[in-house]
């Protein structure tokens, strides 16, 4: 399985890909999208740097949008209390998950879904706003990053559809410093509990293992972990989000 470096560079690439605004350097690393949906606004590594300048710096490459900063294991030791202890609010932690692909179990895909790349920004974004948080005046915002998104690596947005067209579930597949990182993986509401989420994700990895990936790794919600925890997903390390 990839180390856990590898596992943070995808995503810190993921996320760059968003960017329009200032990103810095490997010190303290930033991406604004412009889309009123926190994290698609942040801070995602900070590195030899005191912690209260680089927060006047992030406030300031930041200033006017929702935004978390990540703190996770390639930032330095102590900065999640640090910022902490310098107003900004702890959020939520996430693990960080990754499985071998060859190790992940199996997850067919419910009788009335199809699962399929597709090719359609417009209905996968609204699909996925739909259950990620990410409110209908964003919509618009996030659309337009997504059909300008450029990336160090491929994207491949997974739709499951009913027979009548309809999405009722999304994945984003980031395939990026060798591993496959896992986003927008969603059911809508009246959908769920069909194992629809977890077929999402194994066509996800089905789709990686055909391109030579051997890793997997997403951040989990609580709600999603038991999903994953089923498919072989394993934590590995985790993420401090905090909002300043």
């Amino acid at each position: 399985m990839e180390s856990i470096d590898e596992l943070l560079a995808a995503h810190r690439a993921y996320l760059l890909g968003w960017n329009i605004g200032e990103a810095g350097d490997v010190n303290l690393v930033t991406y604004r999208s412009d889309v009123p949906h926190p994290p698609l606004n942040g801070v995602l590594r900070l590195v030899g740097r005191d912690p209260a300048d680089a927060l006047v710096e992030a406030r300031r490459r930041l200033d006017g949008v929702a935004r978390i900063w990540w703190v996770g294991p390639d930032s330095d030791a102590g900065t999640a209390d640090a910022l902490a202890s310098l107003g900004a609010a702890p959020v939520i932690t996430l693990p960080i998950m990754a499985v071998p692909i060859d190790e992940a179990s199996d997850a067919p895909a419910p009788a009335q879904v199809r699962i399929a790349e597709t090719s359609d920004v417009d209905e996968f974004v609204t699909a996925y706003a739909r259950v990620s948080g990410i409110p209908p005046t964003g919509v618009p915002a996030a659309i337009a990053r997504e059909r300008s998104f450029v990336g160090d690596g491929t994207l491949i947005r997974l739709a499951g559809r009913l027979d009548d067209g309809r999405i009722v579930g999304t994945a984003v597949a980031w395939l990026s410093h060798g591993v496959l990182t896992l986003y927008y993986v969603g059911t809508h509401p009246e959908y769920r509990r069909q194992g629809i989420g977890a077929a999402m994700t194994r066509a996800a990895l089905d789709v990686a293992h055909e391109r030579g990936i051997r890793t997997a790794s997403l951040s989990s919600t609580v709600a999603g972990e038991p999903v994953y925890r089923r498919l072989g997903f394993r934590t590995v390390g985790t993420y401090r989000l905090l909002s300043f």
